[in-house]
């Protein structure tokens, strides 16, 4: 009361009013200004971690992953919280361009496999709940600065979303698709029975690679004609990946665009990478849990 009234009043004549001594009304106020300067000190601190977590994942995460983070470093703060202290430090994670399925030239004339992913009424099924029961598999561009294209491939789990395989080359011939499943297999030693999916493309209909799965024990499953959600998560993955790490104008050469797959599959996406649907662990964290908890 005494300092809203003091704009009026004496501050000496309040206090001897109010039965309040100077001195304790001038503790009163050091103390409500110190509780500011705390309060504004812990916002910096909280705007540069933030900011150092930010910056680390080169603007990938946005609030619900900075705060994940946060989180399991002990800090107690919440996604509202770390939202409004990216927009007061202008902090703006890089967005994937809304998502828009291309089609696939199935016009191959070779026989293709059925949806195993979806039940007898077209539903799709649930995601599989342990590693190395589904695969998913797609092509995408690389553009060059120099002209024409790169080409990766690569093989999801999609129990982890862990790429457990991938290959950059100068063209989309079957090899392409073959040797990064030929190394995930050898690698993760799946048991028979492994589902591996894709689109209706040519590379995938080819012998060797039919040849390859079988002698693995593996099922082929194959989008349905004209069904272009039926690979979401294969091409979710391609459009987030180019959003977080295509350079302006493409890469520099082919070797560049394979040197950067490396980095992001490899180095980041597999093992660093927070994702949403896996409780904000990384791929590689999330199996290792998986496989933690069976031990026990």
């Amino acid at each position: 009361m005494i300092d809203v009234l003091r704009s009026d009043f004496d501050v000496r004549t309040l206090c001897k009013v109010l039965d309040v001594s100077r001195a304790a009304f001038y503790r009163f106020k050091c103390k409500q200004a110190g509780q500011v300067l705390i309060a504004n000190a812990t916002k910096q601190t909280l705007s540069e971690r933030v900011r150092k977590v930010f910056e680390l994942h080169k603007c990938r995460y946005g609030a619900r992953r900075i705060a994940a983070v946060l989180q399991g470093e002990g800090l107690e703060i919440s996604r509202r919280a770390v939202a409004s202290l990216m927009r007061a430090a202008g902090l703006r994670a890089i967005q994937p361009r809304s998502y828009v399925p291309r089609t696939t030239q199935s016009g191959h004339g070779k026989r293709n496999s059925p949806n195993l992913l979806i039940d007898n009424e077209g539903r799709r099924a649930g995601l599989p709940v342990e590693p190395n029961k589904v695969w998913v598999s797609d092509i995408t561009y690389l553009p060059l600065t120099g002209g024409g294209f790169g080409y990766l491939a690569m093989w999801m789990d999609l129990y982890s979303r862990r790429i457990a395989g991938w290959q950059v080359g100068a063209t989309m011939q079957e090899c392409l698709v073959i040797e990064p499943l030929k190394r995930a297999l050898m690698s993760r030693e799946p048991q028979a029975g492994l589902i591996v999916h894709s689109d209706r493309g040519g590379q995938y209909v080819s012998n060797r690679l039919r040849e390859l799965m079988a002698a693995w024990g593996c099922d082929q499953s194959m989008t349905r004609l004209d069904e272009v959600y039926d690979n979401a998560f294969a091409e979710s993955f391609f459009s987030r990946m180019k959003a977080e790490m295509m350079p302006k104008g493409g890469f520099s050469s082919l070797e560049e665009a394979r040197v950067k797959c490396f980095e992001f599959i490899e180095v980041y996406y597999n093992r660093e990478r927070k994702h949403s649907a896996l409780g904000y662990q990384s791929p590689a964290q999330f199996e290792a849990n998986f496989y933690h908890n069976l031990n026990q």
